[in-house]
C-alpha cells in the first residue's frame, strides 16, 4: 500500500515534540523455555493444525512499544516512518498527486449497522495519519504518551527493534508468551471472555462497527498496563493493539514451511518441533522488493465477537508489510 518515495528511513527530523512522562526504555521480561500446543481447531481455519511446539528461552518487552518510547527513537535517529513518506510517482503514475501524499488507514465508526463483509465501510484512507497524528491531521499524542504507538508499518517496527539491539518476536514466541506457557482454553486467562466479570483485555464492547461503549472507560487504545498482566507478567499481549511478528503469513500452520509446522526441525527428543525465530535478512532501502504479508498476533481494541474473535493467543491475522493503521503496534524480543 505504501512505497518509499525516495527518502531514506533516517532522512528526516522529528517535526513535533512530546513531553515524555513515562520511561523511555522498555522493561524486559524473561520468558522461560517450554512446550505448548500451538494453534486451534475451534475458530478460524488459518489457526490449524494444532501442533506441539518447543520454544527456547528469550526476553520480551513487558509492554507494546509506547508513543513516548518511539518518540525517543525518532528524536535520536531522525527516522521517517513509512506512513510519512507518501507514494512513489514512478510506481503509482496513475494516481492524482493528492492521492500520493502521506497518509494511512484510520478506523471510523459507522452511523449504523453495515455489511461486515465489507471492511471499507469502517476503514478510511486518511491524509496525514501517522504515528504522531494517529487519527489524521489535527489529532495528536498529548496525554497518550503511555499508549502503544500505532500507524507503524513492519519496517518501522524492525527499525526500532534494531536500534535497541533487539528483534521482532516470532509468531510462536508471541503465542506461547500470551498463554503464559500453557495451551489457552481458549482465552489467555481461561474459558470465558471475562474472568469472573472482570474485563481482562481492551477489546470492542458494544455493536461493531457503530457503537463502542468502551472497555473500562477506554475507547480506542488504552495506556499499557491498565488491564491485568498475564502469568508471565506481560501487559496487553491480548487486545489493545495488534502486534507485528517476524513470520511471513501462511494460510495455515501446515504450510508454514513445506508442511513442517514451525519449520525449524524436531525438538531434542523428536516429540515437538522447535519454533525458533527466523533470521530477517538485511535490506537495501532503495532496492525494489515484493511486498509480503506478515503475521499479526494478539487482537486489538477493535476485535468484537460478531466480527473478529481474535483476542486469543492462537488467533493470527495477515497484514502487508507496508501497511500502517490505527490499531497495529508491536513489541520487541531478544
Amino acid at each position: 500500500m505504501f512505497e518509499n518515495s525516495g527518502s531514506t528511513p533516517f532522512a528526516g527530523r522529528l517535526g513535533s515534540r512530546l513531553t515524555l512522562t513515562v520511561d523511555e526504555k522498555p522493561t524486559w521480561v524473561q520468558i522461560p523455555a517450554g512446550r505448548f500446543s500451538m494453534g486451534s481447531y475451534d475458530f478460524y481455519p488459518e489457526e490449524a493444525p494444532v501442533h506441539e511446539c518447543r520454544v527456547d528461552s528469550f526476553q520480551l518487552t513487558r509492554d507494546p512499544v509506547t508513543n513516548a518510547q518511539f518518540a525517543h527513537f525518532v528524536r535520536a535517529t531522525g527516522y521517517v516512518t513509512v506512513a510519512e513518506r507518501g507514494l512513489s510517482e514512478s510506481q503509482f503514475p496513475h494516481l492524482d498527486p493528492l492521492q500520493r501524499l502521506p497518509g494511512s488507514l484510520v478506523f471510523t465508526e459507522t452511523s449504523g449497522p453495515v455489511d461486515l463483509r465489507d471492511w471499507t465501510a469502517w476503514w478510511r484512507w486518511t491524509r496525514g495519519a501517522q504515528w504522531r497524528h494517529p487519527l489524521g491531521e489535527g489529532s495528536g499524542l498529548a496525554g497518550r504518551e503511555s499508549h502503544p504507538v500505532v500507524q507503524v508499518a513492519y519496517d518501522d517496527a524492525v527499525a526500532y527493534a534494531d536500534w535497541i539491539g533487539a528483534r521482532l518476536p516470532s509468531e510462536a514466541e508471541l503465542e506461547y508468551a500470551a498463554g503464559a506457557g500453557r495451551t489457552p482454553d481458549p482465552y489467555a486467562w481461561g474459558p470465558e471472555q471475562d474472568l469472573d466479570g472482570r474485563l481482562m483485555a481492551n477489546t470492542w464492547r458494544g455493536r461493531f462497527p457503530y457503537l463502542n461503549k468502551g472497555c473500562n472507560g477506554w475507547v480506542g487504545t488504552s495506556p499499557v498496563g491498565v488491564f491485568p498482566a498475564n502469568a508471565f507478567g506481560l501487559n496487553d499481549v491480548i487486545g489493545n493493539v495488534w502486534e507485528w511478528t517476524s513470520d511471513p503469513y501462511t494460510s495455515s500452520h501446515a504450510v508454514a514451511a513445506e508442511g513442517e509446522p514451525c519449520g525449524a526441525g524436531p525438538g531434542d527428543d523428536g516429540a515437538a518441533c522447535r519454533c525458533a525465530p527466523k533470521a530477517v535478512p538485511a535490506r537495501e532501502s532503495a532496492a525494489p522488493r515484493a511486498i509480503v504479508q506478515r503475521v499479526l498476533k494478539g487482537g486489538s481494541h477493535l476485535c468484537a465477537p460478531e466480527y473478529c474473535l481474535r483476542y486469543r493467543p492462537a488467533a493470527r491475522s495477515p497484514q502487508y508489510e507496508d501497511t500502517a493503521t490505527s490499531h497495529i503496534g508491536f513489541r520487541c524480543a531478544r
